[in-house]
């Protein structure tokens, strides 16, 4: 690559700072989305509305859209259970999720095509210690768990929407007989996401099933994209189970595969480590502190910024020295009170 070329890149140091660790941060604390606020923000809505679209959103709805056109059996065959088309669904999640995962894998920590640009933690997850991995290796431990276990549950649900949905169960409709609501559901789906997300997090950090279960998913204390369904099987059932909404509300088929895709797909672009992805002079935000401080922090942001639940439940982490100052407050108050208790 010519000189021009690399002065061409983006600057990640115009945007954030970096430790003595080599820990990237941006610059600037984490704002709620201007969407459930007091007052209203109706200028700064409209302005962060493309945000909400894309790229993200977009690029999982139109993924979604080729599945269900091209790539999805028949109503008549999906009628009947059979394991030939069960099959098929799961090979055919497999082979989406090894190319969409291992591309972002490939490019940002096997070629390192960016380096450690944007990059929150300075280190690769080869170098720090695997103890709590399969084989010692924390992408090898990820990826078995995300084929052996999210990507048989996350086709389950789809086996089951779909063969609910063939055979008249549930309140199914169509785009001609209620567009304007399906649409509108069709949008709010990350809304919904969300809030599903938020309701099963904090379940599963109560203590004793963070230690049974949620534990797992955490021991990436510096993820990747394949920590993304890195998971103990009961969170994944619990990940996914917002899928069911679409057998209580009426809705179309297309929005509740785009429900269970946007968890899956999304997923990974919120554990890639990397704030921004420079492609050529440009760099794509990927809108992933909160949970990458999540993960660093475990017991503040639960949700993703969307919705400012953290902020109703005193859990918010905006990546500031006052939000750390806070945080630990309440960690020396939830200890006192738990040796006041003993």
């Amino acid at each position: 690559m010519s000189d021009a070329a690399h002065t061409a890149r983006p600057d990640d140091s115009l945007h954030g700072v970096r430790n003595r660790r080599g820990d990237w941060q941006p610059r600037q604390p984490l704002q709620p989305a201007p969407v459930f606020v007091f007052p209203p923000r109706p200028l700064a809505f409209l302005k962060w509305l493309p945000h909400y679209l894309l790229p993200w959103n977009a690029l999982f709805f139109s993924t979604t859209v080729v599945f269900w056109l091209w790539l999805t059996p028949s109503a008549a065959t999906l009628k009947t259970l059979a394991p030939g088309w069960v099959l098929y669904l799961l090979a055919r999640n497999m082979i989406a999720v090894a190319l969409f995962y291992g591309a972002f894998e490939l490019a940002l920590y096997v070629r390192r095509r960016q380096g450690t640009q944007f990059k929150y933690n300075g280190r690769w997850p080869s170098e720090q210690p695997g103890k709590a991995f399969l084989f010692g290796s924390q992408t090898l431990d990820n990826v078995i768990r995300t084929f052996a276990f999210g990507l048989p549950i996350w086709t389950a649900y789809e086996v089951l929407i779909l063969w609910c949905w063939a055979n008249g169960w549930g309140p199914w409709t169509t785009f001609a007989a209620h567009p304007v609501w399906l649409v509108v559901l069709t949008l709010l789906i990350p809304v919904i996401h969300e809030v599903h997300f938020y309701c099963i997090h904090r379940l599963i950090h109560v203590p004793v099933l963070y230690r049974l279960v949620h534990s797992v998913h955490h021991n990436c204390v510096n993820p990747s994209p394949w920590s993304s369904l890195s998971m103990h099987p009961v969170e994944h059932v619990l990940y996914w189970s917002g899928a069911l909404l679409h057998l209580l509300v009426p809705s179309h088929p297309l929005i509740a595969l785009y429900q269970i895709y946007h968890a899956g797909f999304g997923a990974v672009v919120g554990h890639i480590g990397f704030d921004r992805i420079v492609v050529g002079d440009r760099a794509i935000d990927t809108h992933t502190y909160a949970h990458y401080l999540h993960h660093k922090y475990f017991e503040v942001n639960y949700a993703d910024g969307l919705i400012p639940l953290d902020r109703l439940f005193g859990t918010f982490h905006d990546g500031s020295d006052a939000a750390q100052e806070a945080m630990n407050r309440r960690f020396f108050a939830r200890t006192a009170q738990k040796r006041g208790a003993a």
